[in-house]
């Protein structure tokens, strides 16, 4: 009897050690990439957004540790034609562009405002489908939806 229970003791003993070994294992794992798509529609909230995306980079520090997608329609596109940027926009989403995040236009808007690709500010995409259809597509791929 002494034997038995020495022997169930051991390999209790064994299946705890392995199960720690295997939680420390999974939090020690690398965390994910997060994605993260902006949606921004509103004019009054351009300088807002751009700050917040920046603020954003800055937090998890860089462009490396977060991937970030901007989807822009409506009225908020205004701010992005090239001929009536403000400097500080344009500079910004220069660098945004540098650090690899989708600048995407909705098209629906484009043909609205009855502009193209080249009379936005460099960087950017076209979203042919529609900017609601591109924000539902990178929701569809993992990307969390913000809009501020």
């Amino acid at each position: 009897m002494h034997r038995r229970s020495i022997l169930w003791g051991t390999l209790s003993a064994l299946s705890a050690a392995f199960a720690a070994s295997r939680a420390q294992a999974a939090t020690e794992a690398a965390p994910q990439k997060l994605k993260v798509v902006y949606h921004l529609v509103d004019l009054d909230k351009v300088s807002f957004v751009i700050g917040n995306i920046q603020n954003h980079l800055d937090g998890v520090g860089g462009p490396g540790n977060v991937t970030i997608a901007l989807v822009v329609h409506g009225q908020a596109l205004k701010a992005f034609h090239a001929s009536g940027a403000n400097p500080d926009l344009s500079k910004r989403v220069g660098q945004f562009t540098r650090d690899g995040i989708e600048l995407a236009a909705c098209g629906n808007t484009m043909k609205s405002q009855n502009i193209t690709l080249a009379d936005l500010l460099p960087g950017f995409v076209s979203a042919e489908r529609g900017g609601v259809v591109r924000l539902a597509e990178l929701q569809s791929q993992g990307y969390l939806y913000l809009r501020p």
